[in-house]
């Protein structure tokens, strides 16, 4: 920030800023909003900003876009955290982090209104009802549809029952009432007060208080048994084993975990997913997942206090116990948070946790059917950053070399067009101009061979090489490419196995990516595509070589014979200096004899 007179008017900002917990939004300077932040203290974090220089690239850009600051100071921390989370949603400030939540889910709606309708929604209207949700599965809302409307006949009409309508007859039953799945409350047939007592049920049941329900259900058909209506007792005894076998399917763990909300967070370089269930009575009532957009290299932590304090106001949960893998940066009034080792509630973190990642594999499945170059495209971007390349490595080819022993040497190449595999262009070569085993000399060998024909047939070349290998096979790859004047034309890098280091040419220092880094994952896949490409052909190679051996060029001794030998001491060389009584051994004395003189035709006079 070079301008002394906006240095000097943030600053006076600054200053003037309290040691309280509030809300600060900076602002550009066409006055659009760029970033909204919570603080415990409002001067401490603010200043932190200026005071330093910041780690990360965004908030070097966020920084020096700032020319104005605007301050709310709250009672509480957490009054900032809802205020900020509010303010997010509202104003969608650039450098936000944003929850890509482009699904509308569906909700169950008790209509404000005579004698309520109960339904499912996609749109949640400021009317006044009563709105439960969202339900991620759509299978969900169904069951619940389903149970409410087998326990329970409720009018699914949108005529307006007001006493004053229904006593006036302006209304007739319909053929909901004649199949029994409507009580015509229309007509006066079902008073108000009896279809508010079975809203009530509903809404229990919705919850999540199924015990209630049963409980409530259980003392009304014993009341009719007890009068000897045994029919409406029937009746109320199949509508509780409806109850008790839903019960029994949702229950997945201890019934004494009432009210809990668990939350898990699967973090990632520029996004991560947060699960959300919603535990009644050890029954998963609620389940909900996002996608967040990371701006400013949020902190898990940071990320999941963000998600609690919305979902909590968007959900209006009650909960008393929260269940989470680590510590938020906050903590609520009256409610404990639980990180779990093991029993019941570990089991719940896991489902969430689980859940978090099916929901991440999902997205993407579906990112790929709708755009499938947009998922590699974004990869190679992060590739071009993390490789210090010029352009998009669109193809990469990668080399490895193959041995045994020294003998049937080989080399492959694979090679990755927008980070998948190409098959089409597998090379397999075998070394021509390298005696024994020298993997530093075959890759020099190789590198040349590949790219000196790809010159000569004017080919497009590869945007990165990969060697399997350190700085040596590096070296001895760069030493052709100098040859062929390609050197810093097309980038190249060595991976070596020990620790998945990435050596650079002229850099003695290696580069360790993430081991989650999705870069790391497409080198690693390249490497060990090489890999198996190699083996598989050098075993072709080693199969064919026992059959046109050196010995079964000697008179008297066939395939058979040459390959027990070649499976015991594994190369020639180690046949040539074998006494022929270990020979003797496993071919037998006569062509140990055969094959020992024709190795040592002195010793043999």
């Amino acid at each position: 920030m070079k301008n002394p007179d906006l240095q000097k008017s943030l600053s006076a900002i600054v200053r003037s800023l309290p040691a309280s917990p509030g809300v600060y939004r900076y602002y550009d300077s066409e006055g659009k909003i760029l970033y909204v932040g919570k603080a415990k203290n409002l001067k401490k974090r603010v200043s932190g900003y200026f005071n330093k220089e910041p780690e990360s690239g965004k908030l070097r850009v966020l920084v020096r876009k700032i020319r104005d600051i605007k301050f709310i100071v709250t009672e509480t921390e957490l009054d900032a955290l809802l205020l900020e989370n509010n303010l997010i949603k509202k104003l969608q400030p650039r450098y936000n982090i944003m929850l890509k939540d482009d699904k509308t889910y569906p909700w169950l709606c008790i209509k404000k209104e005579p004698f309520p309708r109960v339904f499912s929604t996609r749109h949640v209207l400021n009317d006044g009802s009563e709105y439960y949700g969202p339900y991620a599965s759509v299978r969900m809302i169904k069951t619940l549809m389903e149970i409410i409307r087998k326990l329970y006949p409720l009018r699914t009409c949108k005529l307006y029952l007001s006493q004053k309508n229904i006593q006036k007859g302006k209304f007739k039953v319909c053929l909901e009432y004649h199949l029994g799945n409507c009580k015509a409350p229309c007509v006066g047939k079902q008073t108000e007060e009896e279809y508010i007592e079975t809203i009530g049920q509903i809404r229990a049941i919705i919850k999540g208080n199924l015990g209630e329900v049963i409980d409530t259900l259980r003392k009304i058909m014993m009341d009719y048994a007890e009068k000897q209506d045994f029919e409406n007792a029937q009746l109320v005894k199949e509508k509780l084993e409806i109850l008790e076998n839903y019960k029994s399917k949702s229950t997945i763990v201890n019934p004494h975990i009432s009210n809990v909300d668990v939350f898990s967070v699967l973090n990632e370089e520029d996004n991560a997913f947060v699960n959300y269930l919603k535990v009644i009575n050890g029954s998963i009532v609620q389940v909900h997942t996002v996608e967040i957009k990371k701006k400013l290299n949020e902190t898990p932590a940071e990320l999941l206090t963000f998600v609690i304090a919305d979902f909590r106001q968007r959900f209006g949960s009650t909960a008393k116990e929260i269940i989470v893998p680590f510590h938020p940066e906050l903590s609520w009034e009256g409610v404990k948070i639980t990180i779990p080792r093991r029993g019941d509630r570990k089991q719940l973190l896991e489902l969430s946790q689980r859940n978090t990642k099916y929901f991440k594999m999902e997205r993407q499945k579906q990112q790929e059917l709708v755009d499938p170059d947009r998922n590699s495209k974004r990869i190679l971007e992060k590739m071009k950053s993390d490789l210090r390349l010029t352009v998009l490595p669109e193809t990469i080819e990668c080399f490895d070399n193959s041995n045994f022993q020294g003998d049937y040497p080989v080399a492959s190449m694979v090679q990755f067009h927008k980070a998948r595999p190409n098959k089409k262009a597998y090379r397999h070569f075998n070394i021509k101009t390298v005696e024994g085993p020298d993997d530093f000399a075959s890759m020099e060998e190789i590198i040349l061979r590949r790219y000196g024909r790809l010159l000569k047939e004017e080919k497009t070349l590869p945007q990165l090489i990969v060697v399997d290998g350190g700085k040596g096979q590096l070296s001895a790859a760069v030493k052709s490419l100098k040859k062929l004047g390609l050197f810093g034309k097309v980038g190249i890098i060595g991976i070596a196995k020990r620790l998945e280091e990435l050596y650079f040419p002229n850099d003695s220092v290696p580069l360790y990516l993430d081991k989650k880094s999705e870069t790391l994952r497409i080198i690693q896949q390249l490497r060990d595509e090489a890999h198996r490409f190699g083996i598989t052909h050098h075993r072709k190679k080693r199969r064919k070589g026992t059959m046109k051996s050196e010995l079964t060029e000697i008179k008297g001794i066939g395939k058979d014979t040459a390959q027990k030998l070649l499976l015991k001491f594994k190369s020639v060389k180690k046949i040539r200096e074998a006494p022929q009584e270990k020979m003797a051994a496993v071919v037998g004395k006569a062509k140990a004899g055969i094959i020992f003189h024709h190795f040592h035709p002195v010793s043999g006079q």
